[in-house]
């Protein structure tokens, strides 16, 4: 789903102080794959050094559209015909009034005219200056003119007051290129995702669930908001930030899940139930925490509602992907869950190995552990 490796980027850094998150928000882009190139402001040199950029990105720094024998004077329009997107990080009220004006008086607004390709900004400054409304207004131009605007963070600012300004953190705008950069083939369609582990409680400090991350249902998750989707993520507990403009609701139990599901599937095109429910639930929890007796301890338990069946059975024309994990007889049990749950797909991966286990980074569904009825 990384769809910023092998692009080329061009990264425009104004002279705000947050020009020194810029230095990590090119460290993500190399490491998903894309070539950067960095053009500078001359203000923006005076924060952060440009053989900084240089170092990081493999590639000279553009900050002078004259500068002697590097060929600057046209290496603007070039960089500019060749990328596949623009971003800038930070970016002042001063480089947004000169875009929003058509002002081009260095290199960095000189390449903004002559770019094609999607643009992003995002805004960085002190609160009062965010809210002006001369600089809302050109922000409402950029948008108007096509520029991907991506929302300031709100908190600390550098000049010791607090509220909205703060540059994105360069995870979000790494997220919001793949936004930029993704097909609107699922623009008005709704999804809903389950994700996650739950947890059925033994006693107020004990409880019963599993060793899954979320990680593959928040990915899915935020791979369909990447293509226009409406998307509404229901998880359980995990520890892993919530995908950017994904309306998530949390629980913790299966009887939690089962009602936050059931209850939004009206309306909703395509259900992802990535989630690992727990089968079993203690049939009666302990009001108090159990102390140790010196004996063993045996615990009741009795079935979870089965939350895929109950979708599948009650889908009305929606297209349901269930997910089996498995650790034996992959390809039998996993037509036997597709048949059993009345889903048109089912995903089935192999949880018993490096690569593909609970909580990693990778997952393996190979072509025939993929079924359509």
């Amino acid at each position: 789903m990384n769809n910023i490796s092998g692009k080329n980027i061009v990264l425009g850094i104004s002279g705000g102080i947050a020009a020194y998150k810029s230095v990590e928000l090119l460290r993500l882009l190399v490491r998903q794959g894309a070539s950067v190139r960095v053009v500078m402001t001359r203000n923006a040199c005076s924060f952060v050094p440009p053989l900084t950029f240089k170092a990081l990105s493999g590639h000279e720094v553009c900050v002078d559209l004259f500068e002697e024998g590097s060929g600057t004077s046209i290496r603007h329009i070039e960089w500019a015909t060749e990328a596949d997107a623009v971003i800038i990080a930070p970016a002042t009220a001063n480089v947004i009034g000169k875009l929003a004006c058509g002002i081009a008086d260095d290199a960095l607004t000189t390449l903004m005219l002559a770019v094609t390709s999607p643009r992003m900004i995002c805004p960085s400054m002190n609160t009062n200056m965010y809210e002006n409304l001369v600089l809302q207004r050109n922000l409402d131009r950029l948008s108007d003119d096509g520029y991907f605007i991506v929302e300031p963070g709100t908190g600390e600012l550098a000049c010791g007051t607090s509220g909205a300004g703060r540059m994105p953190e360069p995870p979000v705008i790494v997220d919001r290129l793949c936004r930029m950069l993704s097909p609107d083939d699922l623009a008005g369609r709704k999804v809903l995702v389950t994700a996650g582990p739950t947890r059925e409680p033994i006693d107020p400090v004990r409880f019963i669930s599993n060793h899954s991350s979320g990680k593959m249902g928040y990915a899915l998750a935020a791979a369909a908001e990447h293509r226009g989707a409406d998307v509404v993520l229901v998880s359980g507990p995990v520890c892993i930030p919530p995908p950017v403009n994904v309306d998530v609701v949390n629980v913790q139990s299966a009887e939690e899940m089962a009602s936050a599901v059931l209850s939004r599937t009206d309306g909703v095109h395509i259900i992802i139930m990535v989630a690992a429910v727990g089968d079993y639930r203690v049939s009666n929890p302990a009001d108090s925490k159990i102390k140790k007796s010196g004996a063993g301890l045996v615990l009741e338990l009795q079935e979870n509602r089965d939350i895929l069946k109950e979708v599948g059975n009650r889908k009305d024309r929606q297209v349901v992907v269930g997910f089996a994990a498995e650790t034996d007889d992959l390809v039998k049990n996993a037509r036997a869950k597709l048949l059993k749950k009345n889903v048109e797909i089912l995903v089935a991966n192999m949880v018993a190995g490096k690569g593909s286990a609970f909580g990693a980074d990778t997952n393996q569904a190979q072509q025939t552990t993929l079924f359509t009825v």
